[in-house]
């Protein structure tokens, strides 16, 4: 198996980071959507020498080098070598270099570091002492002992400076991982610039089952074959510079690797060595059982039997947040589960499956997440980021993902719509059940296609007020079901209450509101049978300037997410333009404005087509300013050939949105 040991810098808890990126990235805006640098392409022109990198703003540190070897054994066995020479930039590179940790499974792996130099710039060099490196479990999971052999070691670094010269290494052992005697290998070479200078050396058996892949605009320096006793080998090696690897630009959301080695011989032939390991061991029926019927007693049907299941193991039994596969897929006995009331997301689906079976329902296990060119690679568990479960009552398939624990019944992460993901093979062992049978074909890639269980809304209210000063205060109150609604709950359940204010202020700044966040609620998370609310209350000294004649105020609302216009490739291709999920967007605004204020609203804006709807209403009584917007997709997608509507369409929404009120304040009046 290809180490699946990560190196990462710094102390510093990304959670909230990691969410709030999300919440920008994946959601559209909400009218209503180990820790390791990104690697990239490189070219194999070896490197020019290389000079000391200026400080930049973008690099806090400068890995000059960065050399790895990996040797992989017939048995499985491997070993994998870490050389890295890092400079410090400027002192966010001294704090994030301040901690090394290294992410390592000890049932089946061990880490060295022989050696952490630093060399400064002020002279003398410093080896750091065995005492300063401990091995403790992962933060993930300090408090669940049945998930202590995930581990990281790590390295404290004092004194570090800018212009100090970091050095080290690093030898991970793999000997009788549960995948043996298959392993496998996945690696991107850096295209973030960080690395000056890589150096990558992989020495793997010749071996008749072995499938490998490398992208052609980077082949192997060298490749060198040689023979120990009866084993015949190869070893690849790429020297990589920076200046050569940046040319290299992604045109995809995903990289692909730059070079993939696997041992299994089909996409199949996985599924089937993963299922083995996600047998549960030999358990005690009869309590799983009597907790299957305590928990549907009351249920009237498969579908509310399912449910109850799922809300059951969602809820009731925490995620470890561990990565997929950080045990191998390996799971604990349901029981122990149960007892424990802690999880991973296979720990979860052991449960679930064996909850499930009790009573008398198919439940089965796919992985989700990876890339859509995955299934044309040898095939490896790496790509896979998610856990999905998959069953059935008469006839209507779901796609359930408990370790999210706030999703509900039925929604999985909108970035999972639509994939295809890899069956575990003991998806085919339930299929001689008829409604099963007819559901699913005898194919290890599953497509997660299946509707929303609820329609999707997303419904927004604000309640504004403009001082004579200028100054604007507003109360925002969202209301969502659907994809949006799942990033928020997820959001605001992995952050603490105190920093609430954080995510309502990235939640507003992608909606297009400036100001300040004074106050925030949000519903309960775990209520997922209710649509979710976040209701914020938000200021901006200065929003307007009394002092001119006129002034122009915006409908203070949400811009609604649109679809991107379809390209003059898509449509030369005739390609179905994507809509997305249908889903109704409801925007409601009132302003109320100073005394002696006097304001001209615009025009409202109606459009109707068979896929889509668009309304606005605008008024201004009095002081009272009153704007209302309502968008409704009603189709997923349109034909190529109607791409001229639809541009219509989006240009009369955009256009409406520019509209402003046009008001006056008559400051004598106001006196």
């Amino acid at each position: 198996m290809g180490s699946s040991t990560k190196i990462r810098h710094g102390s510093t808890d990304f959670s909230l980071c990691s969410l709030l990126r999300a919440l920008l990235l994946f959601a559209a805006p909400l009218t209503c959507a180990p820790n390791v640098a990104p690697q990239q392409p490189s070219s194999p022109t070896p490197p020019a020498k290389q000079s000391q990198p200026a400080p930049t703003e973008k690099n806090a540190a400068q890995i000059e080098l960065l050399e790895t070897k990996y040797r992989f054994e017939t048995n499985g066995d491997s070993r994998k070598e870490v050389h890295a020479r890092v400079r410090i930039n400027n002192e966010l590179g001294a704090r994030q270099f301040a901690r090394l940790n290294f992410d390592f499974n000890r049932s089946f792996q061990s880490v060295e570091i022989p050696m952490v130099r630093v060399t400064h710039v002020s002279g003398g060099t410093a080896e750091i002492l065995p005492s300063a490196i401990t091995d403790n479990p992962n933060p993930a999971v300090v408090e669940y002992p049945a998930y202590h052999d995930v581990r990281v070691k790590s390295v404290r670094i004092l004194g570090l400076q800018p212009d100090d010269l970091l050095e080290y290494r690093v030898i991970t052992t793999t000997t009788h991982h549960p995948l043996a005697p298959d392993f496998w290998l996945d690696h991107t070479f850096d295209r973030s610039g960080v690395v000056s200078r890589e150096i990558f050396d992989v020495n793997i058996p010749t071996l008749q089952r072995l499938g490998i892949k490398i992208d052609p605009r980077h082949p192997a320096a060298s490749i060198e074959k040689a023979s120990e006793g009866q084993i015949a080998r190869v070893n690849y090696h790429w020297e990589l510079s920076s200046s050569a690897t940046n040319k290299y630009e992604e045109t995809t959301q995903t990289i692909a690797p730059d070079l993939v080695i696997a041992t299994f011989t089909t996409w199949n032939a996985l599924s089937e060595k993963i299922d083995k390991e996600m047998q549960s061991p030999a358990d005690d029926a009869s309590q799983i059982g009597t907790k299957a019927r305590e928990l549907t007693a009351s249920s009237k049907g498969h579908e509310a039997s399912l449910e109850v299941i799922y809300d059951f193991v969602s809820t009731k039994i925490a995620t470890v947040d561990l990565p997929l596969g950080s045990t191998l897929f390996k799971t604990r006995p349901p029981t122990e589960i149960l007892s424990s009331k802690v999880a991973t997301a296979e720990d979860k689906f052991a449960l679930f499956a064996a909850l499930a079976h009790a009573a008398g329902m198919p439940a089965v296990a796919l992985l989700a997440g990876a890339s859509a060119d995955t299934e044309n690679r040898p095939p490896t568990p790496t790509p896979f980021t998610h856990l999905i479960v998959g069953s059935f009552a008469m006839e209507r398939s779901f796609w359930l993902d408990p370790s999210v624990e706030v999703a509900p019944f039925g929604l999985i992460p909108s970035n999972l719509q639509g994939q295809n993901a890899l069956q575990i093979k003991n998806w085919t062992k339930l299929a001689s059940a008829a409604p099963l049978g007819k559901l699913i074909q005898d194919h290890v890639w599953q497509k997660l296609v299946q509707g929303l269980p609820f329609t999707s809304s997303q419904n927004v209210s604000v309640g504004a007020a403009l001082a004579s000063t200028g100054d604007l205060s507003a109360r925002v109150r969202y209301i969502l079901r659907g994809n949006n609604e799942l990033l928020l709950r997820v959001a605001f359940h992995k952050t603490p209450k105190e920093k609430w204010k954080d995510v309502a202020q990235m939640l507003a700044l992608s909606d297009g509101f400036r100001g300040q966040i004074t106050n925030v609620t949000a519903s309960d998370p775990y209520a997922t049978k209710e649509p979710f609310a976040v209701e914020y209350e938000i200021s901006q000294p200065k929003f307007v300037d009394w002092s001119k004649k006129t002034v122009r105020i915006p409908a203070i609302l949400p811009l609604p997410g649109l679809p991107d216009p379809p390209t003059p490739a898509q449509i030369a291709a005739n390609k179905p333009i994507e809509l997305g999920t249908p889903l109704a967007i409801d925007l409601d605004a009132t302003i109320e404005l100073p005394a002696g204020a006097t304001a001209q609203a615009p025009i409202g804006t109606t459009v109707n087509r068979d896929y889509a709807t668009f309304s606005s209403k605008y008024s201004a009584q009095g002081n009272m300013l009153h704007a209302s917007r309502s968008l409704h997709f009603l189709s997923s997608e349109l034909p190529a050939a109607r791409a001229t509507d639809l541009n219509a369409l989006l240009h009369a929404v955009q256009s409406d949105q520019t509209q402003p009120f046009t008001v006056q304040l008559n400051k004598t009046k106001e006196k």
